[in-house]
């Protein structure tokens, strides 16, 4: 019998035990639980790395980190134990061999770059962007970016729990570092949830609230417990999204459990006033998917959440093959209760060409994954088009494969465009990563740069 393109097994999920990094041998199971362990132990430089991991990396590998971290970082490095536990999670006899695997390893590849991980022609693309989407551009008050005509964002911190290499808000999010000077919220917390509020209450139009960041986990939670309830007084408010990367890199924190008993106060409120409460995170390999990771989900959904929903980002050497998608998203529905939604291409921010894949590549996956899953749990995977929104990558106007642009339009005005009548009938341009071009494509884009 010829075999289908992909073969489904289930895999039950496992926690990788810890107590194999040197440096957490002699962690408790209370300490692994423990949301406060687990931050005060995240990693944030070499020096911590070396100190969990003992000699199991080479000197190489700290080397091409340094070289990163000097050269191409646009992300402050802060890795919960958690996170860097669903890395090489098979056992390894020595130091080159860990070392091989380590970066080899999907989870790191993300979360920990190095410099030889990047693209050594096109690190950058010439038309990538601190901002990429233009959010800070579409804030009607500071955080909150009001670009589709029902739907607002509300960045409620600069901060998040762990701090991704490819992250889109990598001109706000995290401490600078010596390629980026991050730019910085200026209002005091409560003036800023405020002034979200009273527009919120003046744009009846607005239905749809994102509250994110940074990350709602960095939130303290009576803050955070505060403006949701606030948000649920506005009668027009009719669904809340909290989008936070914590459920899959620090599950403890959801584990609390002062922040279950909140969660649930907030879930049964909006229950009883017919608002749509849902917790959007951010997974993108299979391995990250463990049973703490599954438990802080099905937790969420026992105290009312309607929805768990997982949105992920498309990236090379991460998850960017059928079989990886597939493993993913069967890990996410079918173990931990969490809807595969959407996996983003990587957005076109510095130094994040060695990630991105080109739109015909995307649209090949798309069509490599129907028919697996579940018609409502098989992800959609999108373009997040500047001054656009979010499109399926089968939506494009038009695309010359020669420069790897792709043209999209749009069906609504974003807040800056209100008095541009031509916003609707323009073609917005989104570019292919120069390394998937073939050798004309490739010459052109030189000639020019």
């Amino acid at each position: 019998m010829t075999p289908q393109p992909y073969d489904y097994v289930r895999r039950e999920l496992v926690e990788p035990d810890w107590r194999r990094f040197p440096g957490w041998s002699h962690v408790t199971e209370a300490q692994w639980r423990n949301a406060q362990w687990q931050r005060v132990n995240c990693v944030k430089n070499a020096r911590q790395l070396r100190a969990v991991l003992g000699g199991l990396l080479t000197d190489d590998f700290y080397e091409d980190l340094a070289a990163d971290r000097e050269t191409f970082a646009s992300m402050s490095m802060l890795i919960p134990p958690h996170m860097l536990n669903t890395t090489v999670v098979d056992p390894v006899s020595s130091p080159l061999e860990f070392t091989k695997m380590f970066y080899a390893d999907p989870v790191r590849r993300y979360m920990l770059p190095v410099s030889s991980d990047r693209d050594p022609r096109w690190p950058s693309h010439p038309h990538s962007q601190r901002d990429s989407l233009h959010e800070a551009e579409m804030w009607v008050v500071e955080g909150l970016t009001h670009r589709y005509p029902t739907k607002v964002l509300a960045e409620m911190v600069s901060t998040c729990p762990q701090y991704c290499g490819h992250c889109t808000r990598m001109d706000l999010v995290g401490n600078s570092t010596p390629l980026i000077d991050k730019h910085k919220l200026s209002l005091k917390p409560v003036d800023r949830q405020d002034q979200m509020i009273d527009y919120l209450k003046k744009t009846p139009g607005v239905r749809d609230v994102v509250v994110s960041g940074g990350d709602v986990a960095n939130v303290p939670w009576p803050q955070l417990e505060s403006f949701l309830m606030r948000l649920l007084d506005i009668e027009t408010v009719r669904d809340i999204r909290l989008a936070t990367k914590a459920l899959a890199g620090l599950p403890q924190h959801w584990l609390q459990p002062r922040v279950v008993e909140g969660l649930e106060r907030v879930a049964r409120t909006a229950s009883r006033r017919g608002v749509n409460l849902a917790i959007h995170t951010h997974v993108n390999h299979a391995q990250s998917v463990t049973p703490l990771v599954a438990e802080a989900a099905r937790t969420a959904l026992e105290v009312g959440v309607r929805d768990v929903r997982n949105q992920g980002v498309l990236m090379k050497g991460v998850n960017a093959t059928p079989a990886d998608l597939l493993d993913l998203c069967f890990a996410l529905q079918g173990e931990a209760n969490i809807l595969p939604y959407y996996f983003y291409m990587c957005d076109m921010i510095p130094n994040a060409e060695h990630w991105r894949v080109s739109v015909w590549e995307a649209q090949e996956l798309q069509h490599a994954i129907m028919g697996y899953l579940p018609g409502y749990a098989t992800p959609r995977i999108v373009c997040d088009v500047p001054y656009v929104g979010k499109r399926w990558v089968h939506q494009l106007a038009e695309y010359d494969r020669e420069l790897g642009i792709s043209y999209w339009t749009k069906n609504y005005r974003t807040g800056i465009e209100l008095e541009d009548p031509e916003a609707l009938n323009r073609r917005y341009p989104y570019y292919d990563p120069i390394s998937t071009l073939g050798e004309t494509g490739q010459k052109r884009w030189a000639d020019q740069a």
